[in-house]
């Protein structure tokens, strides 16, 4: 967890000077949408992605496909409304042209996890060498997982063995799968890379999870759903096989048509407005199932103390303008961690987040990178062995730093509703999913939000 000095820029939150009223249209799922381009590009016929989210990690997606040869064209009509409308690419579509993969090619991840975690088992279909490199700090990120188990499935991977980027995999232009033994207790990610390429596979896949507790199994739920949705015959624990075990068989992939649906984590902040001004914000296009993982924010922001109702309209949540403090095991939502720890550093008693270790090896060590921010405010944070405990405490203004961590910066933004003098460090690092927030932000509070200048350090 290092800062970035060369993102000086200062963004001053904006303080609510009342109750906010929005509803606010939220961009399409980060999650959704790259691994419906996976699905789509592995394809046996063309495909459509609609309203998918347009962010670094998703073009990023898009343009290590083009690199191997798969044809993604672009078609735009405009039709949105709502505060950050300009965001969500409700009138964009991308068609999606599957091609015989290969290299030699060179794939630039960012720091995007399913970049570089989901794209591997892809380049070894490819024919040819495909270079994986991106960010310093995707150096740090593990990959072992993935990398380990390709190599079991018969990929030739050169890593120099570190179990992380810069690395090439070697396609031959096909894999021969089978069963394979993975610890994906670092990040439910490693399952899914495996579970997507899988159709594609000579035998298909058997992955068997051997490590600790797997995080975010909404992830691997939203991985197995949309494999069946696009033809794959997929067997999980949930439908009577294996505790940890998920089997993949070899098929062909359909070209689907799917509408990404609005991505329900990145709605976090703009909910927890509602909460903390005790105001009303309305998500349009809410689903009323889904594997998103944001989800679980109805319920969690609801036992802080605010309330919500789904209707055709979508979710409007309502706050009362009091927040209580929370107990929660967020292992299966820990993306929404930062949030929920600015909310309970406003609330008006102790809140205890458990179930979170695997946060410390997301874009930053979030856990290490929250307590530090917090506790520079006046707050008091303290890092667990797989958590934060939170004693609210009166915070002041300050800089809070990003490092480089999208969520890390709308959780500031969320701070500064009701503390004065919060300067967001690098929040244009928000466009890594969710593009165009600083304006999405000011447009939700409109009248009730203070100058929103930008500054230099």
């Amino acid at each position: 967890m290092t800062e970035n000095p060369a993102h000086s820029d200062l963004w001053p939150a904006p303080l609510a000077t009342g109750a906010v009223d929005a509803t606010v249209t939220v961009p399409g799922s980060k999650s959704v949408t790259n691994r419906a381009l996976i699905l789509a590009a592995l394809a046996a016929e063309p495909g459509w992605v609609r309203r998918p989210l347009r962010s670094r990690d998703s073009l990023l997606m898009a343009e290590a496909l083009r690199a191997l040869g798969v044809g993604i064209e672009e078609t735009v009509s405009s039709s949105s409304t709502g505060v950050g409308s300009g965001s969500t690419g409700s009138g964009e579509a991308w068609r999606i042209i599957p091609a015989r993969l290969h290299g030699p090619a060179t794939v630039d991840v960012g720091n995007a996890g399913t970049v570089m975690r989901f794209m591997p088992p892809v380049a070894a279909l490819a024919d040819g060498p495909i270079r994986f490199d991106g960010d310093p700090r995707s150096h740090e990120r593990p990959l072992h997982g993935v990398i380990g188990a390709l190599r079991g499935l018969g990929a030739r991977i050169d890593d120099n063995d570190r179990g992380a980027l810069p690395m090439t995999v070697h396609g031959s232009g096909a894999l021969d799968g089978g069963p394979v033994e993975i610890d994906a207790s670092s990040s439910s990610q490693f399952v899914s890379a495996l579970l997507l390429s899988a159709p594609r596979f000579n035998q298909g896949v058997e992955v068997r999870h051997t490590g600790a507790v797997l995080p975010s199994m909404p992830h691997i739920r939203m991985t197995v759903d949309m494999l069946r949705m696009a033809g794959a015959q997929v067997d999980t624990p949930e439908s009577g096989g294996e505790p940890n075990v998920w089997r993949v068989s070899p098929s062909a992939l359909l070209g689907r048509d799917l509408v990404v649906e609005p991505d329900l984590s990145n709605a976090a902040p703009f909910l927890a407005a509602a909460l903390v001004t005790g105001g009303r914000v309305t998500i349009p296009d809410w689903p009323e199932r889904t594997t998103q993982p944001g989800d679980a924010l109805r319920e969690i922001f609801t036992a802080m103390g605010g309330s919500c109702e789904l209707t055709e309209a979508g979710l409007t949540f309502s706050g009362t303008g009091r927040i209580t403090g929370i107990q929660a095991d967020l292992n299966e939502v820990g993306e929404l961690t930062p949030v929920i720890a600015a909310v309970a550093a406003l609330a008006d008693s102790e809140s205890v987040l458990s179930g979170i270790a695997h946060l410390r090896l997301h874009e930053t060590d979030r856990l290490a990178a929250l307590a530090k921010e917090i506790n520079a405010l006046g707050g008091d944070v303290s890092e667990t062995e797989d958590g934060l405990n939170i004693r609210p405490r009166p915070l002041h203004g300050g800089v809070f730093h990003t490092y480089e961590d999208h969520r890390l910066a709308t959780a500031a933004a969320v701070i500064g509703l009701a503390v004065e003098g919060v300067q967001v460090e690098n929040v244009a690092t928000t466009a890594k999913t969710l593009p165009d927030f600083p304006e999405m932000w000011t447009g939700m509070l409109g009248p009730v939000a203070g100058a929103t200048t930008v500054t230099r350090a």
